[in-house]
This record gives C-alpha cells, sequence and structure tokens, in this order.
C-alpha cells in the first residue's frame, strides 16, 4: 500500500461526496487530507501502525479511520457505500480531465449520462452545449479529455515511476549476481510519463539475478520469465521489466535501451558509414566481425566518433550533429542549484513551519530558500493580507538572524489576476525579496488575454519568476495557449526568469519551452514549489526537465551563489 493509493481514495471521495451535494467543509476535509499526505514522504503504513495519522494536520478521527482500514484490508467500506448510490462509470467520469463533480452532476441530472461511454455520444452530437454554463467550446474540451485519458492509460507520471524503480534497484543492488544496474528506457531519459519500467543487469550469473528479481517483496504476479529476460507486475500494478546481459555487452545495451528509436537509428547511421556495426551486444567491424567495444557506454560512442551524450537529451533532436561537431552543451546538474526560489508553508496552502522548511533547506546544502507563500487573492487557501505579511517578515527576520551560511528569502507567488493587474499594489511588492507572479484563474482565456496578462506581469519591475507559465497539469489540465515568442523574447529583455516547476504533474515550462526560452536569451528558475519539507527534493524532477531542455547552469538563476543572486533580484 503506497501513499499515492491513498490519496487516490480520499480524492475520489472527496468527488463523490461533492457530486452527493455534502456540505462544502466535508468536501474540503477529504481533499484537504489527500493533498497533505500526497506531500507526506513518511509510508503512510508506517503511520497507521505507529497510530500517528491524527498527528497529521488535516486528518481527523473519522478519517484517520477510512485510511487505516484501506490500508489494513485494502478495501474501504465508506468508498463503497459512496459508489453503491453513483455507479461505477460515474465514477469513471470524474477522471476525464476538465470533467469535475459539479459538470458529472449535471451530465447526470440533466442527461441522464452515467459512463464514460454515453458522455461522448452525448457530446459528439452536440447535446451538451445546450447545458447551462457548459457551450461548444466546454463540449469539445470533454472529447479532448476524454480523448486525453484514453492515451494515457497505461502510462505514468515520472514521479511515480522513478521511485518505485529506484526502490527495485536499489534492492536488487544488494544481490552478488548483479553486478550492475541502471534504469533505462524512457526512465532514464527522464520523460515526463513513462510506459513500463526498463531495468538492465550486467550479470555473469543471469539465473540467480532474475530469481532475485522475481522474488522481491514489491512483486504481485511474475507476467513472463526467460533466460535473459523477466516481466512482473508490482503490488502498485506496475509493470516492470528486467533485461540480464553479460558484462562485457553492459555498454552497448545501455545505449541501445536508453536512446530513442530515431537517436538510435541515427547512431547506426553514422557507425555504418564507418564500416561499424553497432547493437544491444557491441559494436563491431563489419568486415570482420570483430568486436571493438561493448563493456563500457561511452566507448561506444567514442569508436563511432564522437563524445558520450547524456540519456535525457537522447531523443534524435540535434544531439548528435552537435555531438559530432563537438557543441553538445554542458547541461545544468543537481549539485549547481544553490536554493529554491518557490516554497509555501502553514502561512498559506503548505504544510510546515517557515523554520522547519528552512531547517529542511540546509539540510540539502542550498545557500538560500525563497518562502513564497500564496497573495490574498488566494483568499481559499488564506493567502497573506499586508497584515500578515509583515508579521511573516518579522520571523524570517528574526530566523536569519540564527543562520550562519545560509538566508531565508522573504517571497509571494503572487496572482496573476485575469485582466493582468496583480494582487498588490507596487509599494507592497517593493518589501519582498523575491516576487513570483503566477496564473492560478482563466486558463482557458484566448491566446492573446493570456499573453497580454503574462507580459503585463513580465513588465512590471517587482517580478523576477513567473510562476509554471502554462499552468498545465500532465494528463488533466491542457496548457494555456500563448505567443511564445512574445514572452520569452520579454522574459529575456526584463530579465525576468521563467520557472521550471517540478511538481511532477506539473514540470512547467516543459522540456520544449524551457529550450526555447533559452534560445530567446531568457533564464529559468528551477523550483520545487515545495509543500512540505519533503517536497524540497522534487527539485531533481526539473533539473532533469532543464536538461532535456538543453539548459546549462549559466541559465539557472537559482545556480547563483547567494550574493550574485542578490545582485540579479536587485536588477
Amino acid at each position: 500500500m503506497k501513499n499515492d493509493d491513498v490519496v487516490r481514495l480520499l480524492s475520489e471521495i472527496g468527488d463523490m461526496l461533492e457530486v452527493q451535494g455534502e456540505s462544502p467543509f466535508k468536501v474540503r476535509a477529504y481533499r484537504d487530507a489527500a493533498r497533505t499526505l500526497e506531500g507526506t514522504a513518511e509510508p503512510v503504513v508506517d503511520l497507521v501502525a505507529e497510530g500517528s495519522l491524527t498527528k497529521i494536520r488535516g486528518i481527523g478521527s473519522s478519517i484517520a479511520e477510512k485510511i487505516t482500514e484501506f490500508v489494513q484490508t485494502g478495501h474501504s467500506t465508506y468508498h463503497d457505500e459512496l459508489e453503491s448510490k453513483l455507479s461505477s462509470g460515474f465514477v469513471k467520469m470524474l477522471q476525464i480531465p476538465g470533467v469535475g463533480p459539479k459538470m458529472a452532476r449535471l451530465f447526470r441530472d440533466e442527461l441522464g449520462l452515467s459512463s464514460i461511454e454515453e458522455l461522448e455520444e452525448a457530446a459528439k452530437s452536440q447535446r451538451l452545449r445546450e447545458l447551462p454554463h457548459v457551450g461548444k467550446k466546454a463540449e469539445e474540451n470533454i472529447l479532448a479529455g476524454i480523448e486525453r485519458l484514453r492515451r494515457r492509460s497505461g502510462r505514468m507520471l515520472l514521479g511515480t515511476a522513478l521511485p518505485a524503480a529506484e526502490q527495485i534497484v536499489e534492492q536488487l543492488r544488494a544481490f552478488e549476481a548483479v553486478e550492475r544496474i541502471e534504469t533505462c528506457g524512457s526512465l532514464r531519459r527522464w520523460r515526463e510519463t513513462i510506459g513500463d519500467i526498463d531495468i538492465l543487469v550486467a550479470s555473469s550469473r543471469s539465473e540467480e539475478a532474475l530469481t532475485a528479481f522475481v522474488e522481491l517483496p514489491v512483486v504481485q504476479s511474475v507476467i513472463a520469465r526467460g533466460t535473459t529476460k523477466a516481466s512482473i507486475l508490482t503490488k502498485q500494478d506496475l509493470q516492470v521489466d528486467l533485461r540480464v546481459v553479460s558484462p562485457d555487452e553492459w555498454g552497448a545495451a545501455l545505449q541501445y535501451f536508453t536512446g530513442s528509436k530515431e537517436h538510435n537509428v541515427q547512431i547506426r547511421s553514422i557507425a555504418e558509414q564507418s564500416g561499424l556495426k553497432v547493437n544491444e551486444y557491441g559494436v563491431f567491424r563489419t568486415a570482420t566481425g570483430e568486436k571493438v567495444a561493448g563493456a563500457d557506454e561511452a566507448e561506444v560512442y567514442r569508436v563511432v566518433g564522437m563524445p558520450w551524450i547524456p540519456p535525457e537529451i537522447r531523443e534524435a533532436h540535434g544531439e548528435v550533429e552537435a555531438a559530432l561537431e563537438g557543441r553538445l552543451p554542458d547541461l545544468v546538474a543537481l549539485s549547481d542549484i544553490r536554493g529554491d526560489l518557490h516554497a509555501h508553508t502553514n502561512w498559506s496552502d503548505g504544510r510546515d513551519t517557515i523554520e522547519r522548511m528552512a531547517e529542511a533547506a540546509i539540510g540539502l546544502g542550498y545557500e538560500y530558500l525563497a518562502i513564497t507563500d500564496h497573495s490574498v487573492g488566494m483568499g481559499f487557501i488564506s493567502g497573506l493580507t499586508v497584515e500578515r505579511i509583515h508579521e511573516q517578515r518579522e520571523i524570517i527576520d528574526r530566523l536569519n538572524k540564527q543562520y550562519e551560511g545560509f538566508r531565508l528569502l522573504h517571497g509571494i507567488e503572487v496572482n496573476i489576476r485575469a485582466d493582468g493587474t496583480l494582487d498588490y499594489e507596487d509599494d507592497v511588492l517593493a518589501r519582498f525579496d523575491v516576487v513570483t507572479a503566477s496564473i492560478h484563474g482563466g486558463l482557458g482565456q484566448a491566446g492573446e488575454r493570456i499573453t497580454e496578462r503574462m507580459l503585463a506581469a513580465i513588465g512590471n519591475p517587482h517580478v523576477d519568476v513567473i510562476g509554471h507559465p502554462t499552468g498545465r497539469i500532465i494528463d488533466k489540465r491542457e496548457p494555456s495557449v500563448f505567443d511564445e515568442d512574445a514572452v520569452f523574447a520579454a522574459a529575456a529583455e526584463t530579465q525576468t526568469a521563467l520557472e521550471i516547476d517540478s511538481q511532477p504533474d506539473r514540470l512547467d515550462l516543459k522540456d520544449i519551452h524551457a529550450r526555447r526560452a533559452v534560445e530567446f536569451g531568457a533564464s529559468v528558475a528551477i523550483d520545487s514549489d515545495a509543500h512540505s519539507t519533503e517536497q524540497l527534493h522534487l527539485t531533481r524532477y526539473g533539473v532533469a526537465i532543464a536538461r532535456r531542455g538543453w539548459v546549462t547552469k549559466g541559465r539557472v538563476v537559482n545556480a547563483l551563489p547567494l550574493e550574485d543572486l542578490l545582485g540579479w533580484l536587485g536588477r
């Protein structure tokens, strides 16, 4: 039982309660509990075993009882009771991006719809647009949402796949038969969504390595097992494929099973021009069959005539040409990050205190952390009033007197309103060390309007960073449409950083946008958008996206030492 499983359960309960007209307070209680658990690193099974669920803010005794039942039995009586009052098909309708409980209830009450198939038929026959507050555009979005739901079937977020893979890799590493081990495929390239998890092992004792794999505690069932490969289904319902190769084939296999199909085709084509053949077993001379490389991945690239190419950019997006011409970028690394410019505390919708967030940042070796709670316009999550801004600043100033070699920055995530103005006047914004401006509402506005809002924020001299610029939620909410070139050019001109939000369901800017922004001369801020101490670690996902976007250290503002960062903030 994983935290994600419980988060999903609580979210579904909240949705079903809203559909059935329960009080907003009760609905919000389950959603708040889900969000809290989502930001909790400690396994929920341990919290249940210790009886400490109710010590977590937002989880009362009633919700704790339901979580405990679910963890101990894999079953929720309350969830089943709610679902029986609806239908399984209706509950699945709530998974469609853009279809919330209110809209689903409207479809049920007005048109009698109770399944995705019925909803799709109604949308195609243009019956939805006649309903109140729906219209043609919403109808088209629902059809697109149904299609996205079907496309993402079998795929998972990077933030789900990577921890699961790392757990398996760590457990297998302890076995003597496993000489080398690494994830490969799209996971090693850090793509934002992953199909099956692929793991490669080098071993002279393949049978022992495969036995260790299929007998891991995480295994729910064994899908297939051969002499060099096995596939399992984990208790999270994730498929993991393990392939075992001999140590002298390790480098060639790692290269072959990491790159995209198009990347590998390019490598093979270049090798052929030099009289070489590249496959998963090694690099061979075509004329004689002599093996000239295979044990080391960097050697495979060297023999073909180029330097080692970082896994994240092996997508046939110009990296092979850059390698041949000696102009591969020196990509930003996680070790380059000096601090975090986007983090929330319990002053708005975060879980932990300012002091605990600071201590966690110090533990990561950071030089600075910006506390950027939400502005007053986000009233439903206790956005900061001008009075509370002053109170928070006093706390930050007091804490900074206690720290050596570390600085808390007083920031704000200010909302960009529908008309392009910000939640505070300039005299209030001037009090902050860091101002991040983000669009949280009206994301579906026309591209021209979104562009105007973003340009207005970028043009404000007090705004330092544009937060999660496209507003997307992967597979749930489409990114806003805007004039990218105009926004990126304006950001470069004003030296306003564009954020790469590291939350695994955001990763916004995405890789292609980050690359385009840097080409315009803009800089990025790779931030965690942490809502708890544990989420400060999410920055590694943002760094991976930056690497996929060919971003170098020099284009990352929070790779600057503190004094240089303060100089940039005072630009």
